[in-house]
């Protein structure tokens, strides 16, 4: 039940305790190491979970990774570059000058000073 300690260890144990801290605080002090207890295994779950989490998403990640092909050319504007066979890209021209009037308010002046 407790691994290597028998109940003569443990009665030992409990004497001294009650010996040392009185039987006021005794039990405070179970209470307060059941707490530690607690949230020492909820942090120890939340920890082992997370790393559960991570190695998960890398297994995905790695499983995937054939699937998503990275880019196979890159754009340089130094230099000018083709289009890969797939890409067409069409000409356009550019547009022409409008022959009506454009439809934009016309600018107003702005006050060189306030009075």
């Amino acid at each position: 039940m407790f691994g290597p300690l028998g109940l003569p260890e443990l009665l030992m144990i409990f004497a001294v305790a009650l010996i040392i801290f009185g039987p006021r605080r005794l039990p405070e002090i179970g209470k307060t190491l059941g707490k530690a207890l607690n949230e020492f295994k909820k942090a120890s779950d939340d920890l082992k979970h997370t790393i559960e989490r991570e190695v998960q998403v890398e297994e995905t990640r790695q499983a995937l990774s054939p699937l998503i092909s990275p880019a196979t050319y890159t754009v340089s504007r130094a230099e000018p570059v083709s289009a890969p066979a797939g890409d067409q890209a069409v000409p356009t021209s550019p547009p022409a000058s409008p022959s009506t009037p454009s439809h934009e308010a016309p600018s107003t002046p702005t006050p060189t000073h306030f009075e």
